[in-house]
């Protein structure tokens, strides 16, 4: 098992909103009965829990990277600085070599070579509510058909907090959109200011996904994590290319009943940034965790219907309520305690060719600490993880380009990539 081989003293600084965990007096637990399914024993944990679980078959790939690489011999460089709390950054599928950039007050900037246009190329801040810091535009993903039918979409929070799944599109002008063409999809109450996820994506089997966190507060005190009867605290799939507004895919967990058709996973606390590995589908979850814990989740082949076990867990730890016995509960692959950092930003699997040491490594980092780790799934299925850079940055978000190179965003406004030395 890894170990982590420096700590870092926190920076002092507020905690990002969009991902922050609550620091409320810690529950007395009550001991967990149910079977946990754990994908491997994390290598940052300190403690698991005492059932032993199933473990899934690690997806195939033909990654040659057996090993962490060596940090010394790679940085994070200055890419573009200005913008105003970026929280997402992503590409349009159209062969151009355009970045965009979601600041969460309501804008969607261009990047074009290194230089941010002033144009914006969306601004919906007359109806973007981001008073809340864990409000605003939080995530953006383009049609993989964006070339013919300038879709795109967005998960935001409105003036009253409340989220909204929308579709826009561009006009004639490629970086302009038009703020007019808003298509709604989903439109979802939000009971409290804070746990709105905010990921949105399309997955390789090119249907949309979304995520949201509980609903906020602290703890789940109404349960939906686990209510299959909310979107809270859940991460949904739908099929945008057919129905009005949508469909629901027939391979569903629950399309036939036993829960809201569109949930594909749940039992989140707050998912800051899910993906998806482009070579080979698995899905990594950043989940913020409550009061001691930040979890990565991974889901090999990305199968619907896991259950990621809050509340009764936080992390790989027993946190409130006895579990039903029939509950199988998928622990993460990766944590670490609030001495390291206080909030998960969830990243991207490697896919580049610029940095092939880095070839199917899981990079992730703390908005806290600003510390990055580095997480890589072995053939047999065990995980290495290991802090690999103390960036000094608010880590908002991490994003990947058109060549797969990766880049880090941090609050106060900058975007970093990383290269070798």
């Amino acid at each position: 098992m890894s170990k982590l081989k420096s700590l870092f003293a926190f920076l002092g600084v507020t905690m990002l909103a969009v991902a922050a965990c609550d620091v409320p007096t810690t529950p007395t637990p009550d001991t967990p009965t149910a079977t946990a399914v754990i994908p491997t024993a994390p290598p940052v944990a300190t403690a698991t829990p005492t059932e032993d679980g199933e473990e899934p078959v690690p997806s195939a790939t033909s990654n040659p990277v057996i090993s962490l690489p060596d940090p010394s011999g790679y940085t994070w460089t200055a890419f573009v600085s200005g913008l105003e709390r970026p929280v997402d950054l992503t590409y349009a599928p159209d062969g151009s070599a355009y970045l965009f950039v979601v600041e969460q007050p309501g804008l969607i900037r261009v990047i074009e070579n290194g230089r941010v246009l002033s144009e914006p190329y969306l601004d919906i801040r007359d109806r973007v509510g981001s008073s809340g810091n864990e409000q605003g535009l939080l995530g953006l993903a383009f049609h993989p058909n964006y070339a013919e039918n300038g879709y795109f979409y967005v998960n935001y929070t409105d003036k009253n907090g409340d989220t909204h799944i929308a579709r826009f599109q561009v006009t004639a002008d490629p970086l302009t959109a038009d703020p007019g063409s808003e298509k709604q999809l989903l439109f979802v109450g939000q009971p409290y200011g804070n746990h709105n996820g905010g990921g949105i994506a399309f997955g390789p089997d090119g249907y949309l996904y979304f995520g949201l966190g509980d609903g906020g507060s602290a703890g789940d005190p109404e349960g939906r994590a686990q209510s299959l009867d909310t979107y809270l605290g859940k991460l949904m799939r739908i099929d945008v290319d057919n129905g009005d507004p949508y469909a629901v895919p027939a391979d569903n967990p629950f399309v036939n009943g036993g829960g809201l058709a569109e949930i594909w996973a749940f039992g989140l606390r707050n998912p800051w940034r899910f993906s998806f590995d482009t070579a080979t589908g698995d899905l990594y979850i950043g989940d913020v965790g409550q009061n001691q814990w930040e979890e990565i989740d991974a889901a090999p082949g990305n199968p619907g219907g896991l259950n990621y076990g809050w509340k009764y867990y936080e992390a790989t730890h027993a946190y409130e309520g006895s579990p039903p016995a029939d509950l199988n509960a998928v622990m993460p692959v990766a944590e670490y305690d609030h001495s390291q950092g206080c909030s998960i930003t969830g990243g991207y699997v490697y896919r580049g060719s610029a940095l092939p040491a880095f070839n199917g490594v899981y990079l992730y980092g703390d908005y806290c600490s600003g510390s990055v780790w580095g997480l890589l799934q072995q053939a047999n299925g065990e995980w290495q993880d290991q802090l690999l850079f103390a960036s000094g940055a608010q880590i908002a978000s991490f994003g990947v380009d058109q060549a797969g190179e990766i880049y880090l965003l941090d609050l106060n406004g900058d975007i970093l990539k990383l290269v070798s030395r």
